[in-house]
């Protein structure tokens, strides 16, 4: 019979692996107590990503640090969880942190503005709307689907019942007759 490699270390083990620079210990560390960490810099760092690096900022350090723990002060879990708690406020006091919550994607951009000087769409206001209702109604129908309802082209196709392409021709035509009125 084969012996069976023992799956947990008491905490006075894992400490004196951890000191003595036993690569196999991190491994083992990082399965008993990843989870546990994760919640408590997930609860300070929302992004995901950057949670996550600070999961692996915490355990680098965890090893780097080893030497300095002491079984007097607290807990060995105690003592990660304070590297993991003070590494993420570290992270979140970072100027790099404060200097990507200023950067936004290009794709949420026209949004985030919008939502910051509490803009809206109002066609009313810029007298679109009244230029829409000048248009013939076939012309009217796709506008009125596309951009004031929010229809894909395909959607607007399938509720009118006509080819794409001619909810595409409409669309081009209807914007053409839009800016010759506007201008």
């Amino acid at each position: 019979m084969t012996a069976f490699k023992k799956l947990t270390l008491t905490e006075p083990e894992l400490v004196q692996q951890l000191q003595s620079k036993d690569p196999a210990v991190l491994k083992t560390l990082y399965s008993m107590y990843s989870s546990a960490i994760y919640g408590v810099i997930s609860r300070i760092i929302t992004h995901t990503e950057l949670a996550e690096d600070v999961l692996q900022e915490t355990f680098v350090k965890i090893w780097q640090s080893a030497a300095h723990y002491d079984n007097t002060k607290g807990r060995l879990f105690t003592w990660m969880m304070n590297i993991a708690r003070n590494l993420s406020i570290d992270k979140l006091r970072s100027k790099d942190f404060k200097n990507s919550l200023k950067n936004q994607d290009i794709e949420n951009n026209v949004s985030f503005v919008d939502e910051q000087n509490k803009v809206t769409f109002n066609p009313d206001v810029l007298g679109v709307k009244q230029l829409v209702d000048n248009l013939k109604p076939d012309l009217q129908a796709v506008l009125d689907l596309v951009y004031y309802k929010g229809f894909t082209h395909v959607e607007a196709a399938e509720k009118l019942d006509l080819p794409l392409g001619t909810v595409k021709t409409r669309i081009r035509l209807a914007i053409i007759e839009l800016r010759r009125n506007f201008n």
